[in-house]
């Protein structure tokens, strides 16, 4: 009867850019392999457009994604009282799976002129709208209207009921009053109104991560009392307090996001919720004036960013080393450092195993991905899910270790064994991790392993102890 050795695989890291879910760039109000925005405009919440596709899912001097992010205003999603456009949605998440990515979605209730306004069904029950909104809060209609929570809302609660939790919905971006849904006026609100709007999206959303802008303290409070939602900003790199008319040396990075991000109490709302962050202008912008692009990205990077929004905005040739720093860090990194496994085990036995993982980003995985292992051989394969939650792999240094029991029926041989990350409804690998020994099909290799009948098992109490 042999003794059985424990084979220590410590996979290589490796420096590429990854692809993964739910991190990195995204495309905005465009899908993987549509054109970009020509110039420095873009559009914005207008019924979704389709452009001829080819079958090229790249992004010429934009970096390939796995968000694609839309803004849609209600008046075309509820064009009648009650009847919804779900095709509309259903639409683009089909479109957004086939060109390999999950659906980012805002329904902003209004824009911030007559033709970008509420529903004619519900501008009608109204009647005229205020006659300016730039010096006001951006108010198409008065939020403390009762109808206005009670419609806006039952939208949103429909919204939840059809699609909380869709594998393909990425997260929905909260939007509750304010011109382009960007909550302008939100601190104005009584607690009535802001508690009514900002819940039929929590009371709604339980599976589905919930993102919502920097605002103010009560209605970012009032968010994270009742859910774990994370936050965005629309005005990344804004670092030049000359750039805005009405106000003189200042600026939202250097003068409100570090602030507002303490007194929202949104400061930590990253360890259970995506930040997901959108550039001021465009990225060209930048570049035209001269701003730190490297200042820009570490405070984003501070700030624990998952994922951007350039507007499907080109990426200036120069400052792609920069981009692919950024996009290194963005969100989560996971590294294998180390797996520790018997080289044999017997049919029927307990396969223990002990695993140090590095997340080398900034944020963690914020959906259920299962890690699994599988035994596999030209005749036979078996996978085997763990209980690892990687949700809780906080950017540093993570322990799993486990065991997996071993069918009675495993047929003897030698087997290849492997591990990887899966997508929970297609049960193929999902992420990618900074390690060689990647595989065509997504798993990686971290050794062999003899299922044998003649073994004498290493002590399970001292193989926890193994140096590591």
């Amino acid at each position: 009867m042999g003794t059985c050795k424990i084979i220590n695989a410590r996979p290589k890291l490796i420096d590429d850019v990854l692809i993964n879910p739910g991190i990195g760039f995204m495309t905005f109000q465009r899908f993987n392999g549509d054109k970009l925005n020509e110039g420095k405009g873009w559009t914005e919440g207008s019924p979704i457009v389709y452009q001829d596709f080819d079958g090229n899912l790249e992004n010429e001097n934009h970096p390939a994604t796995t968000i694609a992010y839309f803004r849609v205003y209600w008046k075309y999603m509820e064009p009648e009282k009650g009847n919804y456009r779900w095709d509309l949605i259903d639409h683009a998440i089909a479109t957004a799976r086939q060109r390999k990515q999950t659906l980012l979605l805002r329904i902003a209730p209004y824009g911030a002129n007559d033709k970008e306004d509420v529903p004619a069904w519900y501008r009608e029950a109204l009647g005229t709208p205020p006659p300016r909104f730039d010096d006001g809060p951006g108010w198409m209609v008065d939020p403390e209207d009762p109808t206005y929570a009670e419609h806006f809302g039952r939208f949103i609660r429909a919204l939840g009921s059809r699609y909380d939790g869709h594998p393909d919905l990425e997260s929905i971006d909260l939007s509750i009053v304010g011109s382009w849904g960007e909550g302008i006026g939100s601190n104005l609100l009584s607690r009535t109104a802001r508690e009514a709007l900002v819940s039929a999206y929590t009371d709604s959303f339980k599976e589905t991560p919930l993102i919502m802008l920097l605002t103010d303290d009560k209605t970012n409070g009032f968010g994270l009392s009742q859910a774990n939602v994370g936050w965005r900003v629309d005005c990344l790199g804004d670092v030049c307090g000359k750039a805005w008319d009405h106000v003189d040396d200042w600026s939202h990075m250097h003068d409100y996001y570090p602030q507002q991000l303490i007194r929202s109490g949104m400061q930590d709302a990253w360890r259970k919720a995506p930040v997901s962050l959108e550039v001021c202008w465009v990225i060209q912008h930048w570049k035209d004036k001269g701003w730190d692009v490297d200042y820009i990205i570490d405070q984003s990077l501070k700030w624990h960013i998952s994922s951007f929004n350039a507007k499907s905005s080109p990426v200036p040739k120069e400052w792609e080393p920069h981009i692919d720093r950024w996009l290194k860090r963005m969100g989560y990194r996971l590294a294998l450092r180390k797996f520790s496994f018997p080289e044999a085990v017997k049919p029927g036995g307990k396969l223990a195993f002990a695993s140090w993982w590095e997340n080398l980003g900034v944020a963690p995985c914020y959906k259920k991905f299962p890690l699994a292992l599988r035994l596999k051989n030209d005749q036979y394969h078996k996978v085997f899910f763990t209980d690892a939650n990687i949700n809780q792999w906080l950017p540093g240094d993570s322990i799993y270790d486990n065991a997996i029991w071993i069918p009675a029926d495993m047929p003897l041989g030698h087997y290849q064994f492997e591990i990887a990350i899966l997508n929970p409804h297609t049960g193929q690998p999902a992420i990618q991790l900074a390690n060689t020994g990647r595989q065509e099909d997504g798993w990686y290799a971290l050794g062999n392993v003899e299922v044998q009948l003649e073994l004498e098992s290493p002590d399970v109490s001292e193989y926890w102890k193994l140096p590591f």
